[in-house]
């Protein structure tokens, strides 16, 4: 995070959150607000930010459009979240099928062997769902709790890749499944994510929170 770095923000909804709605192309999550506090904190030390998250995305979709929307950027830093949707693409789209873990290994690795070796400085977010209750609405289905139990059996080996390809790479890794475990321990689910998955102000103001405790020395 040097003056005058280029940080880009990639992944599904949880990264676009309307960017293509707000005036800064931001959108009105997480990314807008780091950008916000780091701007608030360091204003001697100007960051650009970029966001080209898309709702819905997955892995095989971020490869489709990787060169044009990252790589042809040359960002510095690349922040990435993306994988709620690997895991439940065959719940909400009649197309969908269940993607193995190996197969998101293998999409994702792919997308960060040329930044590494362009020297892009990583930021690996884990993918989370929150234990919320009762039936939610994704699409157009609508899953209870026993669907969010086989999602979180689909979700514990993807995680887990994360976390060997930010070891590979050298990456950043925020572990934010771990946190919103922690967060939900004291305060209702809920709170942080109404349907498990997409954070509320609190829950983008606690990815927040813990992305600049990554990339700042003092742990602020």
């Amino acid at each position: 995070m040097r003056p005058g770095s280029t940080v880009m923000f990639t992944g599904d909804s949880i990264t676009d959150c309307q960017r293509l709605e707000s005036e800064d192309g931001l959108g009105f999550g997480y990314p807008l607000r780091i950008a916000g506090e780091w701007g608030f904190r360091c204003p001697e030390q100007p960051i650009t930010w970029l966001n080209s998250g898309v709702a819905g995305n997955k892995v095989m979709d971020l490869e489709d459009r990787w060169q044009p929307d990252v790589l042809d950027v040359r960002p510095d830093v690349v922040s990435v979240l993306v994988g709620i949707n690997d895991v439940g693409w065959h719940a909400y789209d009649p197309d969908g099928y269940v993607i193995p873990a190996e197969e998101y290994a293998a999409g994702y690795d792919r997308l960060l062997a040329p930044l590494a070796e362009a020297g892009t400085e990583l930021i690996l977010i884990e993918p989370f769902l929150l234990p919320v209750r009762g039936v939610i609405e994704v699409g157009a289905s609508l899953l209870d709790e026993e669907d969010r139990k086989k999602w979180r059996a689909d979700l514990d080996p993807k995680i887990q890749v994360v976390r060997e390809l930010a070891r590979k790479y050298g990456a950043q890794l925020l572990a934010a499944d771990g946190m919103f475990a922690e967060l939900s321990a004291t305060t209702e689910p809920e709170y942080w994510a109404a349907d498990g998955v997409h954070p509320t102000p609190a829950g983008h103001a606690a990815l927040a929170a813990a992305w600049l405790r990554l990339v700042t020395r003092d742990g602020r």
